[in-house]
């Protein structure tokens, strides 16, 4: 396969939650690619800083606030960002997400409804707008899910992240199936523990070492280790995936209980 199946020049792009850490980093490697991308989060003062200095290394980048828990704010946030991007948006990257923390006794209701609209609710308002947009246009698509090998693996403290990352896959698998017949492909990408500027100070302490040795590779991911997958899903490199689910991980998944 040629490398050029790996680019994404023509493309349109929105990525969520793109404000900092793994989203920033994701538009930024979509527009490396070729794409124009828009970035979509509550924070427009931190996009419009990241926008600048993407345009400033001669990508092409846009912003658009957008909270991924309500309809209207989605469908407006999409309709403008078609309206910069100067078309329809062919690749979606739902990556807006929360973790919330807490043993399940002590999770509130009003927690519990934080990580799962932000987590699921929003990657359903998101895709869907998007794929609707994709049908009555006509136009193939890639839908990528930033779920979590969380979704896959049971952990202490977080139920309602796990909760909303396994029904995030299987939302992945169910969309996979009744898109299908649209071109429009739709995949999640499952991260393991990546290394970001807010998970560095606890991964320094103890506890933080004591994960880290349950992980084969004995180290977090790099963010850049995340590009290939990404990439991959995005273009045509993976024009015959559809309901699959990439683990990137250090082979932690693999490791004994």
């Amino acid at each position: 396969m040629s490398v050029d199946a790996f680019g994404l020049e023509g493309r349109r792009a929105l990525v969520t939650g793109a404000s900092g850490g793994l989203g920033l980093h994701f538009a930024e490697v979509l527009a490396r690619a070729g794409a124009e991308v828009v970035l979509a989060a509550r924070r427009a003062d931190r996009l419009a800083a990241e926008v600048e200095r993407l345009r400033e290394l001669g990508l092409r980048a846009h912003a658009v606030s957008m909270d991924v828990t309500l309809a209207a704010s989605v469908q407006a946030g999409v309709a403008e960002a078609e309206a910069l991007a100067g078309g329809v948006l062919d690749v979606l990257v739902n990556n807006a997400g929360v973790s919330g923390e807490g043993f399940f006794l002590q999770v509130e209701e009003a927690d519990w409804d934080t990580v799962i609209d932000t987590n699921l609710k929003g990657s359903y308002l998101v895709s869907r707008t998007v794929a609707r947009r994709l049908v009555e246009q006509g136009s193939p698509g890639s839908i990528i899910h930033i779920a979590s090998i969380l979704g896959l693996r049971v952990a202490g403290g977080v139920a309602p992240y796990g909760a909303s990352k396994a029904g995030l896959i299987h939302l992945t698998k169910a969309m996979a199936l009744e898109l299908a017949r649209h071109r429009i492909r739709v995949n999640a990408l499952a991260p393991g523990y990546i290394e970001t500027d807010f998970n560095r100070t606890f991964f320094a302490k103890d506890a933080g070492q004591k994960l880290l040795a349950r992980i084969p590779f004995r180290r977090l991911g790099h963010m850049r280790e995340l590009d290939g997958p990404l990439l991959l899903l995005a273009s045509e490199a993976g024009s015959y995936m559809s309901g699959s689910v990439i683990e990137v991980d250090g082979g932690h998944l693999c490791s004994t209980l």
